[in-house]
């Protein structure tokens, strides 16, 4: 069968001279001259094998077999413009979709300020968002099914490209009438005998405390999965606990109080996280780049003491 090549400039060129039935003014639309334009309609024809136009010294018509052509070739080049269109809106950040995971601390405290500006920015562009710990957050980027993570743990794997975000910083939290929130500075030795309330070994938080406190042991009197279950029991008086500067926010309650403390290796450090040699989209290279912009200023003043 004889290969047939036909480019979208010929489709373009054919229905120029079907809207306009004059070739004065398809050559024109089509910025050719005359006679280039008479030759392109030839060459189309002989690739078809199929003669396209009637033409006489004052009419141009389409034959049965150009009425044929002209319905799949609008298709075509529809199509063809609307691939264009998806294409320049997606390199513009007109349109496209961002998928992100993230700590669920950092999903709920400082990520939405991030993600208003971006949409304010960017309003065309689609965000999604799993908030999960470290460990399902790298494992939606190494399927692909996130565009990059905000993790603290797992984040240096050889499969993983990994940039420091920021270092977070551990506080105390405890009643205000607890003898620990009159202290200046505290350390390991002032909480050793106080009743801690945990979060559960699966959070990263749990995990940098013990080896923190390694060999001392902590006197635990209660573990707990949520931080809105952390706050009530310190409210209630029943123990105090150690976390991180970016999930004060979730503890802040009256009657309590935040402590910076100052612990060797006691650090959670936040990373943006992606696939190793993966490009982002421009819309997604646009967030992280945000992200960068906007990351959380936390430091030996990121975590003010708060007293309600």
């Amino acid at each position: 069968m004889r290969e047939i090549n036909l480019s979208t400039r010929d489709l373009r060129a054919f229905l120029a001279l079907a809207d306009q039935r004059s070739f004065t003014r398809a050559a024109r639309v089509c910025n050719l001259s005359q006679s280039a334009f008479s030759s392109l309609i030839r060459a189309i024809e002989d690739t078809l094998g199929a003669r396209l136009f009637d033409r006489d010294t004052r009419n141009v018509e389409l034959t049965p077999q150009g009425q044929v052509l002209e319905i799949s070739a609008r298709r075509m080049v529809g199509q063809f413009d609307d691939l264009v269109d998806d294409f320049r809106g997606y390199a513009t950040l007109r349109k496209g979709r961002v998928s992100i995971a993230a700590l669920p601390s950092i999903a709920a405290g400082w990520l939405p300020g991030v993600f208003a500006e971006f949409l304010k920015r960017h309003p065309g562009i689609e965000l999604e968002l799993a908030d999960m710990l470290s460990a399902p957050s790298l494992e939606l980027v190494r399927s692909g099914r996130a565009d990059f993570a905000l993790a603290s743990s797992g984040a240096q794997a050889q499969e993983f490209d990994s940039e420091l975000l920021c270092n977070d910083r551990f506080h105390l939290v405890c009643r205000q009438d607890h003898p620990l929130a009159a202290r200046v500075e505290i350390g390991v030795r002032d909480l050793t005998d106080a009743p801690f309330i945990h979060l559960a070994r699966s959070h990263s938080v749990r995990m940098q405390l013990e080896r923190a406190f390694d060999p001392t042991p902590m006197n635990t009197v209660l573990e707990v999965e949520q931080l809105a279950t952390l706050t009530g029991m310190i409210a209630a008086g029943i123990g105090i606990t150690v976390v991180p500067a970016l999930t004060l926010y979730e503890l802040d309650r009256p009657g309590l109080v935040s402590r910076p403390i100052k612990l060797p290796g006691l650090v959670r450090r936040i990373y943006l996280v992606k696939r190793r040699g993966a490009s982002l989209s421009p819309a997604a290279q646009q967030l992280y780049a945000l992200m960068v912009t906007m990351r959380p200023k936390i430091g030996d003043k990121g975590g003010r003491e708060r007293e309600r």
